[in-house]
């Protein structure tokens, strides 16, 4: 299996986990393409075409042009928002600010340090961040909607049946109730899994606006806390790296059937699923 072919491989199972689906994607596509168009041929020299085919450019965290270009891919999160109900023009609105915090703060990051690593060594190297998110997002989403749960212990219950979270409980880094309590019922559940990084913490009055009860989430800051805990929103933090291990494990395990000999590493919770 080629490292073209790995590439491919993520960008389809990432658009196929995507909430916005094939078509919604499809549309982001065209846009991107239309204002591609649209530039002096200066600025088209300087525009990364990769971004006609996808969101981002195997490490799971951005590296390179793909961490400087973080930001970009914070749209998703106002479209998740609203298909759970949040009103676009509220998404929008609150995520603009976030979006712009975002791209500041990794402004001033050394973007290159381990790509320059990765060409003095000799070695290969990409990342797939939002599609690997994506199918996480998917994976937890599925598994939760099959149990159906009433309440947040019956909630946790359901995460602690993943492989990757049982690993990660081994470590003490196991799911944990946030805010909220296991006797709590869920209501509507967001699973927040994908789209860069966490949004503005002013989301979750909004969330509880749209009858969202419940947010499962990879992370959460103390300012988020903080709101979530004004909303009277419950959240459940399933865990960072166990989280990302889910949507990377989806694709290893595809490149395993491949050929691909996969060596886990760097924090990865390795769960395969080749033989279900």
């Amino acid at each position: 299996m080629t490292i073209q072919g790995i590439y491919q491989l993520a960008i389809n199972k990432g658009i196929e986990a995507d909430f916005r689906g094939r078509e919604g994607v499809g549309k982001l596509l065209s846009r991107k393409k239309e204002k591609f168009e649209r530039l002096s041929s200066e600025k088209k020299d300087e525009f990364d075409k990769n971004a006609l085919e996808n969101d981002l450019i195997i490490s799971h965290h951005p590296l390179g042009k793909a961490l400087a270009n973080l930001s970009g891919v914070m749209e998703l999160q106002c479209d998740v928002l609203n298909k759970y109900g949040v009103p676009i023009n509220i998404a929008e609105g609150l995520m603009k600010e976030k979006i712009s915090e975002v791209a500041r703060g990794v402004n001033k990051v050394n973007h290159q340090r381990t790509v320059d690593a990765a060409k003095l060594l000799g070695i290969n190297l990409m990342c797939i961040h939002t599609a690997a998110d994506n199918i996480s997002a998917s994976f937890v989403r599925d598994a939760i909607a099959k149990k159906n749960p009433e309440r947040v212990e019956d909630l946790m219950e359901v995460l602690s049946g993943i492989g990757e979270y049982q690993q990660a409980e081994q470590l003490g880094v196991a799911p944990r109730i946030f805010t909220g309590s296991p006797e709590n019922r869920c209501g509507k559940i967001l699973v927040d899994m994908t789209g860069g990084t966490e949004g503005p913490p002013k989301i979750y009055e909004r969330m509880a606006h749209a009858g969202i009860g419940t947010v499962v989430g990879m992370h959460i800051s103390e300012d988020h806390k903080k709101e979530a805990e004004a909303a009277h929103v419950n959240v459940v933090v399933a865990g960072h790296m166990s989280s990302d291990s889910i949507g990377m494990n989806v694709l290893l395990d595809e490149m395993e059937r491949q050929g691909v000999q996969v060596v886990p590493c760097g924090g990865l919770f390795r769960v395969s699923r080749t033989n279900q």
